[in-house]
């Protein structure tokens, strides 16, 4: 899987988004991606119908308690909500209500056990409306402030003691209707903020869980680190998948308020000026095209960034988990040089990162500053016309100062609604090279991978049989191991030995079924059956008690039990000298490589498995301990599939298979056995 250059703003990057948000809302079925889409766009309808509902609501009961109030107040806005209700638009609003719910009961099937995640999303985009509803009636109590400012100021002019009187009583109104409706939008500001956080927390718990169940299942991450077609796997569940919910989660909301703005705004343009509609329009179009021009390269250069900027954090962690090895062979130089190699890889990408950036902050600068006169441009005609307009037998203007004012304001939000790619070009290409790694990774893990062709591996009977196996290297260029037949009956002992690059881990791989290079047939008892101990064995993080009890560490084992196996492996000083059974320390660098070999045959003991395989399980002991080992199996009745160099293994099995170059081999009988036998490959 090659992780290839991101393609932004086409509808494979939009493919990729959707397959890997989609399943949090609902589940992967055929056209499960445009099932989610039409029910996120139902929910936004449904939500506009209930806050319309509200409005009204709250509109007609003003206008019930106070009439004089609400009409200075929301002037012309009661009689409008009547003609609706009594129009046949009203069908329209039962529609938005009904088919939105309708549409969620056909699907409730599906929607059912993400009702949190609905319910969430619900809450978030029903705040985002309601703020961006409190923002137009900002637009206007400002247009009619301001208004009476300027009416304030001609009646003063004028000695109109009684209209300037009425002006300011208006002017102090639409102050305190302003605080009011400051006051409303506190909360749900605020829980908007928080609302929106926590959906993106829950949705990473939920994307996270879903991506570790992949990743551990059918050993998905075993193959991923052999295949090395995936950098940093680590990053990407826990850096990429998190950047994933929260900026889709902000995207979603600012594009709903970007379309809500749009929505609300267009209207104040147009009774002002269809010139500035029209104005606006084309401003912003021309200026996402140059800006999605221009920033194609960022895509890229956000990806790469991403890749060094792990590669950088991954070999720092690599001196970390080897220190010792690397002050034994005293290595710092060379480490130090591969560091600062990674790290200026990163840098280089990242000045031309910012280069490109730069660039494009030439435009966007003079793209966002521009509109800041130009609705004014586009107004002053009018607001200057010396002929005015005839109303109610008077000569005015043809549009006041407090409406020039509010036109600035609605272009100012539907400029920015129309500019949502300029203002977030360097963010969404950052997100476009997130969504190609989550993608990328998700491919490889696949949706329940079957085993592709190769060895045929049975789990069956109580034997490991192995029939006609032949092993390759991973490219297929050299046979391991040619033709191989043997079976290790249960209660015996098989030593496989050979030089070193020859090839008896990757047989011990291929009984494990890690190893699928090659053909013929593995037949074994199921994994739960077996252990596998390696020459280094996995320390895992926990207590001592985990230690011991793992893979299984839920299992409940008596502490008599655990210190009897602690003495079997000579490790009965351990808990004393460390702690305890329950302290948690770094065992890779507590222990050292003995101790941690004999805990993992402790681990062995405890879990009595029917076959145990030992790669260099031993190596670090000395022939004391090692004999101890052994002969702890014997008593067992554990079979085991050993391989080392020491000549002293040989006195613990009954059968030694030699590998030899070209594939060759050799399966002897030990000298303890009754009846020597030797069986060579064709």
């Amino acid at each position: 899987m090659s992780s290839s250059s991101p393609s932004p703003f086409t509808p494979q990057l939009w493919q990729r988004f959707v397959s890997i948000a989609q399943p949090y809302f609902f589940p992967r079925i055929r056209g499960g991606g445009w099932i989610t889409v039409l029910l996120m766009s139902l929910l936004i309808v449904f939500l506009f119908g209930l806050l319309f509902v509200l409005v009204a609501v709250a509109t007609l009961l003003g206008e019930h308690l106070n009439p004089d109030l609400t009409g200075k107040i929301a002037p012309g806005l009661a009689p409008l909500i009547r003609s609706i209700l009594q129009s046949p638009l009203v069908v329209l609003l039962v529609l938005t209500l009904a088919v939105p719910t309708a549409s969620f009961l056909a699907f409730r099937r599906q929607v059912r056990p993400r009702l949190e995640q609905w319910f969430l999303l619900g809450a978030v985009l029903f705040l985002s409306i309601a703020i961006t509803g409190i923002n137009v009636s900002f637009s206007y109590v400002g247009n009619f402030f301001t208004n009476a400012l300027v009416d304030f100021a001609k009646d003063f002019v004028s000695r109109d003691k009684v209209s300037a009187d009425a002006d300011v009583h208006l002017a102090y109104l639409y102050v305190g209707t302003y605080f009011v409706a400051f006051l409303i939008g506190i909360p749900l500001t605020a829980f908007y903020g928080y609302i929106q956080s926590y959906l993106g927390l829950r949705w990473r718990v939920w994307l996270t869980d879903d991506f570790l169940g992949r990743y551990f299942a059918h050993r998905t991450y075993y193959a991923i680190e052999q295949d090395a077609q995936i950098d940093n796997p680590d990053q990407r569940i826990s850096a990429d998948i998190n950047n994933f919910t929260n900026t889709s989660l902000g995207f979603l909301l600012a594009i709903l308020s970007s379309l809500i703005n749009l929505a609300s705004f267009i209207g104040i343009l147009w009774s002002e000026s269809l010139l500035l509609v029209v104005v606006v329009l084309i401003y912003s179009v021309v200026g996402t095209l140059l800006t999605v021009l221009i920033g194609r390269r960022l895509v890229r250069l956000n990806f790469n960034q991403l890749r060094f900027e792990a590669d950088f954090r991954y070999s720092l962690m690599r001196v970390r988990d080897n220190a010792e090895a690397i002050a034994f062979y005293q290595g710092e130089p060379q480490e130090a040089q591969q560091a600062g190699n990674r790290f200026n890889t990163a840098v280089a990408n990242f000045l031309a990162l910012i280069g490109w950036q730069r660039n494009l902050s030439f435009f966007t600068t003079a793209y966002q500053y521009i509109p800041v006169v130009l609705p004014y441009l586009v107004l002053f005609p009018l607001f200057f016309d010396w002929q005015g307009v005839m109303r109610d037998g008077h000569i005015v203007q043809r549009i006041q100062y407090g409406d020039m004012v509010q036109a600035n304001y609605a272009f100012s939000m539907v400029y920015g609604s129309l500019s949502l790619i300029v203002n977030s070009i360097t963010d969404i290409t950052a997100f476009a090279a997130g969504i190609d790694r989550l993608s990328i990774f998700t491919e490889s893990m696949g949706l329940d991978a079957p085993r592709s062709a190769g060895i045929a591996l049975q789990e069956q009977g109580t034997e490991v049989v192995l029939e006609n196996l032949t092993l390759l290297t991973p490219d297929g260029g050299r046979r391991l191991i040619c033709d191989l037949s043997l079976m290790v009956p249960p209660g015996s002992g098989l030593v496989v030995v050979g030089p070193s690059g020859i090839g008896k881990s990757s047989l011990l791989r291929a009984i494990a079924g890690l190893w699928n290079q090659g053909s013929g047939t593995v037949r074994r008892p199921p994994l739960r059956e077996m252990l596998f101990l390696p020459q280094r064995p996995y320390m895992i993080l926990g207590s001592l008690r985990s230690q011991l009890l793992y893979p299984n560490s839920s299992a409940q084992i008596p502490v008599a039990e655990l210190e009897k196996v602690l003495r079997e492996v000579n490790l009965e000083h351990l808990p004393e000298r460390l702690g305890g059974f329950d302290v948690e320390l770094d065992w890779a660098d507590v222990l050292s490589l003995g101790e941690q070999q004999r805990l993992a045959f402790a681990r062995l003991l405890l879990t009595r498995p029917a076959y145990a395989i030992l790669d260099e399980a031993t190596s670090a002991l000395d022939l004391e301990n090692e004999e101890n080992l052994y002969r702890q199996l014997r008593v067992l009745g554990i079979t085991y599939i050993s391989v080392g160099h020491r000549p002293s293994l040989m006195a613990y099995h009954q059968w030694v298979l030699e590998l030899r170059e070209d594939g060759k081999w050799r399966l002897n009988q030990t000298t303890e056995s009754q009846t020597p036998t030797e069986t060579v490959s064709p």
